[in-house]
């Protein structure tokens, strides 16, 4: 079990954690309401991150894609299917995703469960 040794919560919703071998881990905290994400666009450093979406009275289950900007959303082949989280979630509760490296680029976020828009952004830089 990786003990954590320092965390820094940054306004965009992204979360800092050391591990004792002083490996960063990221994570990137999106909340979602009835229809919608409230975090419309991010913007991050190139790395590898864990995405943790909250379902916050939506209702029902739901879940998270991610996909390069430019490429067929409705094809699960161009998902990033890391970063799908690794169980559905429930209206009050939170998962997470799996580790998922991210390149410089663009990149769009969306749930087919809520169903929310696919214009919410993901830079990285």
């Amino acid at each position: 079990m990786k003990k954590v040794i320092a965390v820094l919560v940054l306004m965009v919703g992204v979360v800092f954690s050391a591990s004792a071998q002083d490996k960063m881990t990221k994570t990137i905290a999106l909340e979602q309401t009835s229809g919608e994400f409230t975090q419309k666009q991010i913007t991050v450093s190139e790395g590898t991150y864990v995405f943790e979406i909250a379902n916050n009275a939506v209702g029902h289950d739901v879940g998270f894609v991610l996909v390069k900007k430019g490429k067929d959303i409705s094809k699960p082949e161009n998902h990033i299917q890391t970063a799908y989280v690794t169980e559905v979630v429930a209206t009050g509760k939170k998962q997470k995703s799996k580790p998922t490296t991210l390149e410089k680029g663009e990149y769009v976020y969306f749930c087919p469960m809520n169903p929310t828009s696919t214009d919410n952004t993901l830079t990285v830089k």
